[in-house]
């Protein structure tokens, strides 16, 4: 039996438009090519799409969707069009992703692939949300600036910062200063994350009115967070305990992130069980409760980290 092909015409406003679309020298043109199993055909301001009938479409789809991104000012590479065509094989659409705004200060947040998208909506339909995966994928820069969205909206009255202070040994006395000086080494990351979102003396302030509280994790034993959006970061580094520790501290209207990257565990020893590890075969399908993981097609570094990502993921199976 013989499968007839669809054709598929998508119209292109403008030479302009027509010229970003398809890239210096057809560049991008070849990249769709070899993403797709169909036949495209350029003619002036037409593209005609051929092949398979559902693959016909998702591809007039897309070029639908990069025109519209274009009309609003996107800019298109090769980066940005591999991710939009990791969108479109997901079921996302390109246009609803980046027109989500996770929040808008002093650098408006949005995410950028497929997978940073179904992050942000676990977030935000979960009380406790897990994101694994490699360096990269946005997991401790979207909790915080889901959890700044969160404040500015009163959703909650403050935000808890914490992460294992593995490398101390969670034995902080010796290290010089206050507390704040003993574990902003560790929690650096979450600080600029911050910096970058709300103005430098909106976050002092919000620190010295404990709006938001930075701690190492050994510091939440034995409390009730209530209204609280809190993120353990680094959580590859906690053992079982902790972790088992951390997620009783859950009060009333608050949300916990626990975000992590379980090819990096720097537990003293190696011979210690990580707790991001543990907890997933016996707390995944609670209800409330969801796990989300980031792929290196989720990386919105440069390009050559998620190769790297991928060739250490094929080097340790």
């Amino acid at each position: 039996m013989t499968l007839s092909n669809t054709h598929i015409k998508v119209l292109v406003p403008g030479n302009h438009l027509m010229l970003d679309l398809l890239g210096e020298r057809d560049e991008l043109l070849r990249l769709i090519e070899g993403a797709f199993k169909v036949s495209i055909l350029v003619r002036g301001n037409e593209i005609n799409v051929t092949g398979d009938e559902a693959e016909a479409a998702r591809v007039a789809l897309l070029f639908e969707e990069l025109v519209l991104l274009l009309e609003r000012g996107h800019q298109l590479d090769s980066e940005s069009l591999g991710r939009t065509v990791q969108m479109l094989k997901a079921d996302q659409r390109p246009t609803d992703v980046f027109a989500t705004e996770v929040v808008k200060g002093r650098r408006t947040v949005r995410p950028k692939t497929a997978g940073q998208m179904r992050y942000v909506e676990a977030v935000r339909d979960n009380t406790i949300t897990f994101a694994i995966g490699p360096a990269g994928t946005g997991k401790s820069y979207l909790a915080v600036a889901l959890g700044v969205q969160a404040l500015l909206a009163k959703e909650v009255t403050r935000i808890i910062l914490t992460r294992p202070a593995v490398e101390a040994g969670e034995r902080l006395g010796f290290l010089p200063g206050d507390m704040m000086a003993k574990v902003d080494p560790y929690l650096r990351p979450l600080y600029d994350a911050l910096y970058d979102m709300l103005e430098p003396e909106t976050v002092s302030r919000f620190i010295e009115k404990g709006v938001i509280e930075v701690a190492p994790l050994a510091y939440m034993r034995g409390r009730t967070l209530n209204d609280s959006y809190i993120i353990l970061d680094e959580a590859q580094n906690t053992t079982p305990e902790q972790m088992k520790m951390f997620l009783t501290r859950l009060g009333f209207g608050s949300k916990i992130v626990i975000t992590g990257d379980v090819t990096q565990i720097d537990l003293p020893g190696g011979s210690q069980r990580s707790g991001l590890q543990s907890v997933r075969p016996f707390l995944d399908g609670i209800d409330g409760l969801a796990f989300i993981d980031l792929e290196s097609a989720d990386v919105v570094r440069h390009r050559i980290v998620a190769d790297i990502v991928d060739a250490y993921e094929r080097n340790s199976k």
